[in-house]
C-alpha cells in the first residue's frame, strides 16, 4: 500500500481493475470530525479541505497497527476484495532493514489474526528488480532507485540478490516535498499548512525538475510575460471546483486581479525549487547526498568490475520519478559523475508507482514461488524463526 496521497481506485461498486491503488491511511474531515474515513473512502468526503491524516507509517516504518488493521480490514473485507484467507497467499512489502519487532507483529497479524494460507515478505525494490531481470534476461545487475513517500532508497541487485553493502537511504521523499511547498506558500501567499491534500495535488500538477537550476531561477525573477515559468493555479472550493487546475497561459492575467472569484496561487520558482531538494537536500538544511551522488556512492562501494553493469541498468521507481524532467536530470548528473568509458542508462517504467506490484504479480506466477513462501503450517510449527530464515529483508 503506497503513500496516502495517491489517487484512489475506482468506486467500490465498479469492477475492480487488476491493480488498485488506495491511500494507506485514515482521514478525518474538518466538517465531519466524528466520522473516520478509511483508504478509498476519501471519495465520500464532501469537503476535502483541511483533512486530518492518520497514518500507520511514520518515517517509513509501520508504527500504528490499529490504523493499519482497519485499512486491511477494509481492503480484505466485503467492500473490496472479499478475501478467503485460508485459501489465499499474500506478498507484502516492507522497508529495508526493518525492525525485528515490526516483522514479528506483521507475522502474527497475517498468520494468527487473518490466517492467510501463505505469506511472502520482501522489499518493494526486490520485486522491481525481479521484473527488470525477467524483461532483460541478459543483464546481470541493476540499480533500483525507489523514491517514495517517506524516503529514497538506492539498492544494487546482482542476479536478483540485493547487495546490502551498497544500499543507500536518503531521508527525502514526497511527504517532505509537499510539506516544504506548504511552508513556502504559507510564508509568501496564503496559509495552507492544514491543506496537505490540496497542496499535494498542486505539487503533482505544477512542479517539475529543472535541467538548469540557475537559468530557471533567472527566468522566474522576470516580470510579466517574460516570465515563462510562472503559472496560476486555481484552488478548489469543493462546491463548483472539485479539483484544482492550472490556468492556460493565454488566460493568465499578469497585472491586476482576475474578475472571477476563483482563489489563485501564483507559482514561479516554487515549481522547480521544491523538487530540487531531491538533488540537493542541503538546500533546506538536510545534510545528506542528493540522488545522483548517492547512486555513484552506492556503485563505488561495490567491486570495480561490476560498476559498468550497474551504471547501464539504473531503474527509477516510486511516485517522485513521475515529476517531469526527473529522469533526464538523474541521467545528466550521473553521466557527469562517472568515467566516460562507462555507458549510463536510466530507465523510467511506464508506471513507476505500480512497477514493484507488477514484479510481485510476475513472481506469484513463477513456478518457484511456493518454495519461497512461509505457509501457515510452517509458522505454527516453527514460529518467527522460519520467517527470519526464509525472508531476506
Amino acid at each position: 500500500l503506497p503513500s496516502p496521497h495517491l489517487p484512489p481506485p475506482a468506486p467500490t461498486n465498479a469492477i475492480l481493475p487488476p491493480c488498485s491503488i488506495l491511500p494507506n491511511c485514515q482521514f478525518r474531515s474538518r466538517t465531519a470530525r466524528l466520522k473516520t474515513f478509511t483508504a478509498n473512502q476519501i471519495d465520500e468526503v464532501k469537503d476535502p479541505s483541511g483533512l486530518y491524516f492518520i497514518l500507520p507509517f511514520q518515517k517509513g516504518y509501520l508504527v500504528n497497527w490499529d490504523v493499519q488493521r482497519q485499512v486491511w480490514d477494509h481492503l480484505f473485507g466485503k467492500e473490496m476484495y472479499k478475501v478467503d484467507f485460508p485459501d489465499t497467499n499474500i506478498i507484502i512489502t516492507e522497508p529495508y532493514f526493518n525492525f525485528n519487532s515490526i516483522q514479528e507483529s506483521m507475522n502474527e497479524i497475517l498468520f494468527e489474526e487473518y490466517q492467510f494460507q501463505a505469506v511472502y515478505r520482501t522489499n518493494a525494490g526486490s520485486l522491481s528488480a525481479f521484473k527488470y531481470f525477467q524483461e532483460n534476461g541478459s543483464e546481470l545487475c541493476c540499480l533500483v532507485v525507489d523514491s517514495g513517500y517517506s524516503f529514497t532508497h538506492i539498492v544494487p541487485y546482482c542476479k536478483e540478490k540485493k547487495m546490502n553493502e551498497g544500499i543507500c537511504r536518503i531521508n527525502v521523499g514526497g511527504k517532505l516535498l509537499t510539506n516544504h511547498l506548504k511552508e513556502i506558500i504559507s510564508y509568501r501567499q496564503l496559509h495552507v499548512m492544514d491543506e496537505t491534500h490540496v497542496m499535494n495535488q498542486v505539487k503533482e500538477d505544477v512542479c517539475y525538475v529543472s535541467q538548469d537550476f540557475y537559468k530557471d531561477m533567472e527566468i522566474a525573477q522576470l516580470k510579466g510575460e517574460a516570465n515563462t515559468l510562472m503559472r496560476d493555479y486555481v484552488l478548489p472550493d469543493f462546491s463548483t471546483i472539485k479539483k484544482g487546475f492550472c490556468k492556460p497561459q493565454e488566460e493568465m492575467v499578469y497585472s491586476g486581479k482576475y474578475k472571477t472569484s476563483e482563489q489563485i496561487l501564483r507559482l514561479a520558482n516554487e515549481r522547480f525549487a521544491v523538487p530540487e531538494i531531491l538533488f540537493h537536500p542541503s538546500d533546506i538544511g538536510i545534510q545528506e547526498m542528493g540522488i545522483p551522488e548517492a547512486i555513484v556512492h552506492s556503485v563505488q562501494s561495490l567491486p570495480e568490475e561490476m560498476h559498468p553493469h550497474f551504471y547501464k541498468n539504473i531503474v527509477l521507481t516510486g511516485g517522485n520519478s513521475l515529476l517531469p524532467g526527473f529522469r533526464d536530470r538523474v541521467y545528466a548528473e550521473v553521466r557527469s559523475l562517472t568515467p566516460s568509458e562507462y555507458d549510463v542508462s536510466v530507465m523510467l517504467p511506464e508506471n513507476p508507482i505500480t512497477y514493484s506490484w507488477e514484479g510481485g504479480k510476475l513472481l506469484s506466477e513463477n513456478d518457484d514461488f511456493m518454495d519461497m513462501v512461509v505457509t501457515r503450517d510452517d509458522y505454527e510449527e516453527n514460529g518467527h524463526c522460519v520467517c527470519e530464515d526464509k525472508f531476506d529483508i
